[in-house]
């Protein structure tokens, strides 16, 4: 599914990682905020163990030296400023010092991870990750750090799309956290997703969904999207319906109206799929040719036909249905249906002049028989006949036989009925009006004579 392929790139390629200081917040860019997937990691350096809930492992954390703090901090001053060939040669010096000026694991998590923003910041996607591990592979650092960095580690897997190693680090940092957030579960199930294990991407994406209802808050329309589809691949045509509710109460847009419409095709609910189209089309969503041709069409199954013609005729003066002879057909059959015969004429007159198959206007003779136009009913089936591709040229002779014999023609009457005769779908009828027209030439000869 496009859409959510683009969002999870997008989602996981924003991170923004901020300068590691030690005192500095992570800072998140607006999308970060508006998708729910913000990186957790808050710097480098940790303050000890906050108050947990419950009791967790205990770490004695080595303490970070003031010099350690210093030489960091120029480092951070020179990435800041964006040199990062000496930001790293500060960093390889720190690293290389032996002895009592060896670091201790804690400076060493710290050391490595101002290394992984900086590969960060040059897209060095694959340095900024094994940074990262080194950072984690310190002894007794922070488990604050640790979960935090492991959380980094899963993104970074996901930025380079190695799905599956994603999946592994982010489950490696559930069995840490405490509270883990919607939005990781969300990243969880996406992974998932990635991977074509929809069962358990759906599992995680209910699970995020529900905690943002729990709590009374409004879940991404990105993540309903995501449970749309999921629920879409198992057939599950009852959930996609209430999540298209979900999409349309709190972000009402036309693709989830149409869509909306779609279940409730396939579940042979014909009227609620019109209801929900004429939602949309009323508040002018249905903005394209086939989407307002699909209205009318719907109109029409629903034996609407004066509003399938008023949808066309809108959709063709606003010059957005195409004025093709197929469309002006619709519309013609539209107002013939709605018993609006004289708008329906010169619609048809358009649709047959545009055809290059003579079927229209043999239709359009049918038109003129019934309103005892027989002239135009005549000239309209013999234009149709030469131009050839009339479906039932059978019919189209019955009814030119019958408008030459209202126009007293009887040899050409006869002629068209004995054509017709041929067909033996229409042989009873022409037999019928052969014996009729006899019958009446004898009577009027009778008059006559009389």
């Amino acid at each position: 599914m496009k859409i959510i392929d683009s969002y999870l790139r997008i989602a996981v390629q924003s991170i923004l990682l901020a300068l590691p200081l030690l005192f500095a917040p992570l800072v998140v860019t607006q999308l970060q905020s508006e998708l729910g997937l913000g990186l957790i990691n808050t710097g480098v350096a940790y303050a000890q163990e906050p108050a947990k809930k419950k009791p967790r492992d205990t770490r004695r954390t080595p303490a970070l030296r003031n010099k350690v703090y210093e030489k960091l901090s120029d480092a951070q001053v020179a990435a800041e400023e964006k040199d990062y060939v000496l930001a790293i040669e500060l960093l390889d010096d720190m690293r290389e010092q032996g002895g009592k000026r060896a670091l201790n694991s804690y400076e060493l998590a710290n050391l490595w991870n101002l290394y992984a923003f900086i590969y960060y910041s040059q897209e060095k996607y694959g340095d900024a990750l094994s940074s990262y591990e080194q950072v984690v592979k310190q002894e007794n650092i922070p488990l604050a750090m640790e979960i935090n960095t492991r959380f980094t580690i899963a993104q970074l897997y996901f930025v380079q799309e190695r799905w599956e190693d994603g999946i592994k680090a982010l489950k490696q940092w559930f069995a840490l956290a405490e509270t883990p957030s919607a939005s990781a579960y969300i990243l969880l199930g996406q992974g998932y997703y990635q991977i074509k294990e929809y069962d358990r991407a759906l599992t995680n994406v209910k699970i995020a969904v529900d905690m943002y209802k729990a709590k009374d808050k409004v879940p991404k329309e990105q993540w309903y999207a995501l449970l749309r589809f999921l629920y879409y691949e198992k057939n599950d045509i009852d959930a996609v319906v209430g999540v298209l509710n979900e999409l349309l109460h709190h972000y009402p847009k036309k693709q989830y109206w149409v869509g909306l419409s779609h279940m409730y095709s396939e579940k042979k609910m014909e009227s609620k799929q019109l209801a929900v189209m004429e939602t949309a089309y009323v508040q002018g969503m249905l903005t394209k040719d086939k989407e307002q041709l699909n209205m009318a069409y719907l109109y029409l199954g629903g034996d609407v036909p004066y509003k399938a013609a008023r949808v066309l005729a809108t959709g063709i003066k606003d010059e957005i249905v195409e004025k093709t002879s197929k469309n002006l057909e619709v519309l013609g059959n539209s107002w013939r249906q709605a018993q609006e015969v004289k708008k329906s004429i010169p619609i048809m007159e358009q649709a047959a002049a545009k055809s290059k198959k003579g079927e229209l206007y043999a239709r359009l003779g049918n038109i003129y028989l019934d309103n005892d136009q027989y002239g135009k009913a005549i000239t309209a089936i013999v234009k149709g006949l030469k131009r050839g591709g009339v479906k039932r040229a059978d019919n189209a002779n019955l009814v030119l036989g019958m408008a030459y014999f209202n126009t007293k023609q009887y040899s050409k009457a006869r002629k068209a009925f004995k054509v017709a005769q041929k067909d033996k779908r229409s042989k009873k009828f022409a037999d019928s009006w052969l014996k009729y027209m006899r019958s009446e030439l004898n009577r009027q000869k009778k008059l006559a004579e009389g």
